[in-house]
């Protein structure tokens, strides 16, 4: 009988042992986009699954109205997500929250027209098919240039398509312009011309970052994994940040994430200087997490509805931010 019960016992601890392996290894997909950014050599090395206890599996999507269908459906618990389809989603009542900031878009994502389209100014896109991703960043920051500019939609074809669609159309001559990211927007500029950044359309009213959004509900049952991930996040960006002379072509960490996404390291360490990437602190200040990521949701939001992308805006998008997970990863 004893060796009976001490057989159960150890088959029961072995059990418990496996359940808990299980439990710190369960499988999370986390959606990304594919552009390069610090995050992805960290993923590449580990530090990410090391950091949450997650078996992660990287899921890429095209668009943010692709993420926000995912997570309204449950299939994804956690992604990246740009501002506009952060506010547009958060407009539709999707269940998720902005909890960590990636980055603020600067070059990384531009307008470039086609070589021989015969576009040299603003007012030569006119009659012009111009392509972009519906829903996303680089389509919010499209109708800014064209409000700048004092172009509507009956002065130029607005044609929705995925980064690959419009490589493809552009090595075709389909398409006169396209507004996208990296790293399409590189091998459209090997024939085509940069005509404005992003960025600068942000310094003119019409700011966009990619943010990253989680599951209410998946973030209060999984807070410390949660916040493992925000330190291997706030990491990585503030040592690019800090030493990004060092994130040359010829580094680890560049090289990782030339291969992930299946791109020269040369590119990638020209490319990642296209955005800005913000740290612990800084993820938590009144700039980000601390009110304005809030304020750009909600003028974001009143920019769609009167363009006619959402039926309507909310007063305040302050329930959709988050910062005490990031508060919790940089305290001492």
């Amino acid at each position: 009988m004893k060796n009976l019960i001490k057989t159960l016992l150890i088959g029961a601890g072995l059990s418990l042992a496996l359940g808990n392996s299980a439990w710190a290894q369960k499988k999370v997909i986390v959606g990304n986009f594919g552009d390069p950014a610090p995050f992805e050599a960290a993923a590449a090395d580990g530090r990410f699954k090391k950091a949450t206890g997650w078996d992660i599996e990287w899921r890429k999507f095209n668009s943010g109205a692709e993420v926000n269908a995912a997570m309204a459906s449950g299939a994804i618990v956690i992604s990246e997500l740009g501002s506009v389809p952060l506010a547009a989603g958060a407009s539709q009542g999707v269940d998720y929250q902005l909890f960590l900031i990636g980055k603020a878009i600067g070059a990384s994502e531009s307008l470039i027209v086609r070589n021989g389209a015969g576009i040299d100014k603003p007012a030569d896109l006119k009659g012009k098919k111009i392509a972009v991703p519906v829903g996303s960043t680089a389509h919010f920051s499209l109708m800014g240039a064209l409000k700048m500019w004092n172009l509507g939609d009956k002065d130029v074809q607005v044609i929705g398509m995925s980064p690959p669609e419009i490589s493809a159309a552009w090595s075709q001559n389909a398409v006169d312009a396209a507004f996208v990211w990296e790293p399409v927007q590189s091998k459209l500029r090997a024939n085509g011309k940069l005509m404005i950044t992003a960025g600068e359309v942000g310094k003119a009213g019409y700011p966009t970052f990619n943010g990253w959004v989680v599951n209410t509900k998946f973030a209060q049952e999984n807070r410390a994994g949660l916040i493992g991930f925000i330190k291997v996040m706030n990491e990585i960006n503030e040592d690019y940040t800090k030493n990004t002379s060092k994130w040359t072509a010829d580094s680890a960490q560049v090289k990782a994430i030339a291969a992930r996404l299946g791109t020269t390291p040369a590119e990638i360490a020209v490319d990642l200087g296209g955005a800005t990437y913000p740290g612990g602190n800084e993820q938590i200040s009144a700039e980000w997490l601390g009110g304005g990521a809030a304020k750009f949701m909600k003028s974001t939001a009143d920019f769609l509805k009167s363009v006619g992308r959402i039926n309507a805006a909310a007063d305040s998008y302050a329930k959709y931010v988050n910062a005490e997970y990031a508060k919790a990863a940089v305290a001492k």
